[in-house]
């Protein structure tokens, strides 16, 4: 577990765990272990406190496994973070936390390792998956797909205005050959894709789109968004990073929505005091610094946000 696959620099690291840990005593979830990054600090900050992990990558899982060997705080469970309240009670043993954080995306390990499937730069096996284990591989779904279905996943989850044109050469191809590999697929999409954005590869946005829906990312996220403000303690808070206008979408309107009530007709003679919120945004979203975007180029895109429960 010291090979290139672990390497990953944790984005928003200090502000984003300075944001979560507001009592060193109390209990907190990381919903996105990753390689423990965020995980480790947060573990630094706490003294009685205990940490709750979650990952989907069994990569990930086993890195948890050995931090957990390490600190008795520590919990890791191989789920969704969707899943959190069936998990919290059991490790927990009550079920409210104090923090809960989200670091949402692909790690760098993902990414960096062609045998995972998510990179278009490095040839491997055509598979997203994070849990290699469960669910329908990118290269299977590709396969049996209608062209529709291919164009929509790539317009809602990847924004490729380009998805149609991309959905009919995917078809075209797999007629005669089947799509196994990510080069395969990227030179595809490249050569279906008639403008290609300056400094970003052309395959991008058909692989996020893919990848987004093969792991239900932005169901999960919906769901996990819901389950996380339903464990919070008054007091508590959630810490969510995202890295695409979709997912920061999803958190933002979800925030607005939970700090000022349900939207209602303009004149309508209700005050606040009536609109019985329980929540509130602390701050406004913060964005990487300059230096840490040029140490790490992949965090320029990401978002912290943060919302925090004031009343049960």
């Amino acid at each position: 577990m010291t090979d290139a696959t672990s390497k990953h620099i944790s984005v928003m690291l200090n502000e984003s765990v300075d944001m979560l840990v507001t009592n060193t005593d109390g209990l907190y979830v990381d919903g996105t272990f990753g390689r423990g990054g965020h995980t480790r600090l947060v573990l630094d900050r706490l003294d009685k406190g205990k940490l709750l992990g979650f990952d989907k990558d069994p990569v990930a899982i086993e890195f948890g496994k050995a931090l957990e060997s390490e600190d008795s705080r520590f919990t890791i469970v191989q789920d969704t973070f969707a899943a959190m309240s069936e998990h919290i009670n059991d490790v927990f043993g009550v079920d409210k936390v104090d923090g809960i954080m989200m670091d949402l995306g692909v790690s760098s390990p993902q990414l960096d390792d062609a045998e995972r499937g998510f990179s278009f730069m490095n040839d491997g096996p055509l598979d997203m998956r994070m849990n290699p284990d469960k669910g329908m591989s990118a290269a299977d779904w590709i396969a049996v797909a209608g062209e529709k279905e291919i164009a929509d996943v790539m317009y809602q989850y990847g924004e490729e205005r380009f998805s149609r044109r991309i959905a009919k050469a995917i078809c075209e191809y797999r007629a005669h050959t089947p799509i196994l590999t990510t080069l395969q697929l990227s030179k595809i999409v490249a050569e279906a894709n008639p403008a290609w954005e300056k400094g970003k590869n052309p395959a991008t946005r058909a692989f996020q789109g893919i990848r987004i829906f093969i792991n239900n990312e932005l169901g999960d996220l919906e769901t996990g968004l819901e389950a996380a403000t339903e464990s919070l303690k008054v007091g508590g808070r959630l810490v969510v990073i995202s890295f695409h206008s979709l997912e920061d979408r999803i958190v933002k309107r979800f925030m607005k929505l939970k700090a000022k009530g349900p939207e209602l007709p303009r004149h309508l003679p209700i005050r606040n005091a009536h609109l019985d919120i329980k929540f509130k945004t602390v701050g406004k979203a913060i964005k990487p610094s300059e230096s840490e975007v040029n140490d790490n180029v992949r965090s320029r895109s990401a978002v912290l946000r943060v919302l925090e429960k004031i009343s049960d």
